[in-house]
C-alpha cells in the first residue's frame, strides 16, 4: 500500500485505499458479522491500510462499537473518519439531525463513546441538510477542534457552490479549514466530474471517493444472479445495469479485466484512482476484501484508460459547453489555446 498527503491543508499521511465499514455490522439486516468484520479489519491493517471511514448511523451505531473494539491497544495508527447527520438509532428525532451545532454535538459525542476513544480525527457532515447556515457548521467544526473532540472537518454529499463558500468562509475566520471532500464517484456515477471534482480540487481538498464499485454492478456480479446490495438495502447505493451505456461500460470493464487477468472489480477502482480520488472500499466478505486490496497493485494502460472513459463518458453541462467549446478557448487565449502550458490542476 503506497501512501498519499490528505489534501493541501493537512500534513495526514494517508492510504491509497480508505476502509469504508459500512457494513461492519448487522442491523441493518445486511452486512458483516464482527467476527468476519475483524478479518477485514486485520488484513487492511496488515496490507497498510490506515484511513478508517465510518458515521454515527451506519448499521445503527453498530459499525463505530465494532471499530471501537477493533482499535482498542492501536488508536494512533489509524486516521479514524466518521459522520453526522443522519440518525444513528430509529428513535432519533429532528433535533439531533441535520447539520446544526446541536445535531452535531450530539452525534459527536455519542459516537465518542460508540468508538471508545477521546477523538475523531476527521469529522464528516454526511450530507447537506439544504438548511443549516454555513456559518453555523463552519463555527461548529472550529469548536469541537478546540474542544479536542475532533481534529479536521470535512463535507461529503454537498453541491459544490456550497463546498466552495464553506471553504471561503473557513479560510476568511481563519478556522479550521475544510480539509476534505467525499462523493461518489465510479465509471457509472461519473457526474462529480462537471463540478464537484474540481472544486476540491481547486480548492485543495482531500478527496475520497465512495461505491467506486456501483454497489457492486461493477464487479459484475449481478449478471450472474448475486443480490448484494441490490436487495440487501434495499436497492440504496447501488447503480444498476439499466442503460444501454451501463451494459458497454461493464462489458468493456470485464474485457479489459480479463486481457490484464484481474477482476472487473480492481480493474474499477484502480480508474477512480487515475482521476484523484482515494476510492473507499466497503468490503462485507474477506473475500471482497481481497479482491478489492488488490487493485492497490494495478496500473492501468493509456490505452484502458481511454477505453474506459471513452464509453463511461458523460455530456457536457452548462457552462463547460460555452467553456470548453474550441473557439471560445481560442477567444480567450489570443488563438494561442494549443500552444498554451495551462495549469495541471484546476485553479480556484
Amino acid at each position: 500500500m503506497r501512501y498519499k498527503l490528505f489534501g493541501e491543508h493537512t500534513g495526514l499521511r494517508v492510504s491509497e485505499l480508505v476502509l469504508g465499514a459500512g457494513n461492519f455490522g448487522t442491523r441493518w439486516g445486511h452486512g458483516a458479522e464482527p467476527d468476519e468484520a475483524r478479518r477485514i479489519f486485520e488484513a487492511y491493517a496488515t496490507a497498510g491500510g490506515n484511513f478508517i471511514d465510518t458515521a454515527n448511523g451506519y448499521q445503527f451505531g453498530e459499525s463505530e462499537e465494532i471499530l471501537g473494539e477493533l482499535l482498542a491497544g492501536r488508536r494512533d495508527d489509524f486516521v479514524l473518519a466518521s459522520k453526522f447527520t443522519f440518525r444513528s438509532t430509529p428513535q432519533d428525532g429532528i433535533l439531533i439531525t441535520g447539520n446544526s451545532r446541536k445535531a452535531m454535538v450530539a452525534s459527536v459525542e455519542a459516537s465518542l463513546k460508540r468508538l471508545n476513544t477521546d477523538r475523531i480525527d476527521l469529522l464528516w457532515a454526511h450530507m447537506s441538510d439544504a438548511v443549516t447556515p454555513l456559518e453555523e457548521l463552519v463555527r461548529g467544526f472550529d469548536d469541537l477542534v478546540r474542544a479536542g473532540k475532533i481534529l479536521y472537518a470535512g463535507l461529503s454529499d454537498f453541491p459544490a457552490w456550497r463546498v466552495a463558500r464553506a471553504a471561503t468562509i473557513a479560510e476568511l475566520r481563519g478556522t479550521v479549514p475544510i480539509a476534505g471532500l467525499q462523493v461518489e464517484h465510479s465509471l457509472v456515477e461519473r457526474s462529480t466530474e462537471h463540478e464537484l471534482i474540481p472544486a476540491g480540487q481547486g480548492l485543495g481538498l482531500g478527496i475520497v471517493a465512495w461505491s467506486p464499485l456501483g454497489g457492486g454492478m461493477l464487479t459484475g456480479k449481478y449478471r450472474k444472479g448475486e443480490t448484494g446490495r441490490r436487495e440487501g438495502f434495499g436497492g440504496n447505493v447501488f447503480q444498476a445495469e439499466n442503460s444501454p451505456q451501463r451494459t458497454a461500460i461493464l462489458d468493456t470493464l470485464i474485457t479489459v479485466a480479463e486481457e490484464a487477468s484481474i477482476t472487473p472489480a480492481e480493474v474499477a477502482i484502480a480508474w477512480v484512482a487515475t482521476k484523484g480520488p482515494l476510492p473507499i472500499i466497503g468490503p462485507r466478505t474477506f473475500a471482497q476484501l481481497e479482491s478489492n486490496l488488490a487493485a492497490a497493485g494495478v496500473t492501468l494502460s493509456g490505452d484502458q484508460i481511454a477505453r474506459l472513459d471513452e464509453v463511461s463518458a458523460i455530456p457536457p453541462v452548462f457552462p463547460y459547453t460555452v467553456i470548453d467549446a474550441p473557439s471560445t478557448r481560442q477567444g480567450y487565449t489570443g488563438g494561442k489555446f494549443d500552444e498554451f502550458d495551462r495549469p495541471a490542476a484546476p485553479v480556484a
